[in-house]
């Protein structure tokens, strides 16, 4: 009988623990940053449909989209640089350089092929040059940063001054214009998307995505790990650069000019985006879909505001309030986390 006795209890202490790890597992799983950002996003899009009958439209939907893709592009290399314990603030002056470089090809006569091929090859450049510079000197990211974006603004407004390049060859207006043959699908939200899923399978499958987690944990432990982080940092910033340009075709070719003050401003909204999207800002956390999803909720959430005419002014605060949501709820969950632990 006692052999028995203790067999139930046995059984009842496993059936306990079972319950214990299922229970844990649905807590984690409604703790999930990416969890909590699926829901607003759906809550965004239910309160939408009531503020405007316009809001739901398909149609309007795909085409607000050209409002907010080349910050969506930006935000991608970003997250590997926050991702890396980095920052970088001179996207937008990255892609005001090279704009400027595409415009004035196109005032020299070149066609559309090589002006994309020169936007993407200076965007590139500028940000290998950030990288050299960090790792060359060891200067922090965010010196330099400041400092070539005053530099590459710097040479946008010299050259132009009050002036704008306006002339572009027609078939130059499709990467910021134009949609897929036969559709109403805009070629750069499918771009972005593209650029997404490689970023993704980089991020979290290849032995490159496990070493930016590592370099931003602990930047020393990786490097005595093996991991050549001076060459890292110049890959990572280097390709920021190339994302860049690509923004850069996008948004000239949208806009359909070249002015000093295009992209002004892009780097808080893709910092901003990075960090809603689940981002540590002190780095080695995060992941690819909760950045996706925090372009599209903060496009849309614009998008829906715009619809009801609440100014600019406004729309910039709820953007605020929500990187500072953002910020402070996974640090709340780590404490209560901890506290739990201690009791």
């Amino acid at each position: 009988m006692s052999a028995l006795e203790n067999t139930h209890d046995v059984a009842a202490v496993e059936g306990r623990r079972i319950e214990i790890k299922r229970s844990d597992r649905l807590a984690a799983f409604f703790k999930s940053w990416e969890v909590i950002l699926s829901l607003v996003f759906v809550a965004v899009m239910i309160g939408g449909s009531f503020i405007s009958p316009y809001f739901l439209d398909a149609g309007n939907l795909l085409d607000t989209t050209f409002n907010f893709m080349e910050k969506a592009v930006v935000a991608l290399p970003m997250m590997f640089i926050i991702l890396c314990g980095d920052i970088d603030v001179s996207v937008g002056s990255i892609i005001a350089l090279s704009s400027l470089c595409m415009g004035a090809a196109s005032a020299a006569g070149m066609q559309t092929a090589t002006i994309v091929l020169i936007g993407i090859a200076v965007g590139l450049a500028a940000g290998f040059v950030n990288g050299w510079l960090i790792t060359k000197f060891d200067v922090p990211a965010i010196a330099v940063t400041i400092g070539t974006m005053s530099l590459y603004r710097g040479i946008s407004q010299a050259v132009l001054g009050d002036q704008a390049y306006t002339k572009y060859p027609e078939s130059f207006a499709f990467f910021g214009q134009g949609y897929l043959p036969g559709t109403k699908v805009p070629f750069e939200l499918v771009l972005f998307l593209l650029l997404s899923v490689v970023s993704g399978l980089i991020l979290h499958k290849t032995t490159f995505g496990r070493r930016v987690y590592a370099l931003g944990r602990n930047a020393t432990a990786a490097r005595f790990s093996g991991v050549n982080v001076a060459r890292m940092r110049v890959i990572v910033f280097s390709a920021t650069g190339l994302f860049c340009g690509i923004a850069a075709v996008l948004l000239t070719s949208r806009i359909g000019s070249t002015r000093p003050n295009i992209a002004m401003g892009i780097e808080l909204d893709a910092i901003t985006s990075v960090v809603l999207g689940g981002v540590a800002i002190t780095g080695g956390f995060g992941g690819i879909y909760g950045v996706v999803l925090a372009n599209f909720l903060l496009g849309y959430l614009k998008f829906g505001m715009g619809l009801v005419n609440v100014p600019g002014r406004v729309m910039n605060l709820v953007t605020g309030l929500l990187l500072i949501v953002a910020i402070i709820i996974p640090e709340l969950i780590k404490r209560a986390e901890k506290r739990t632990v201690r009791r």
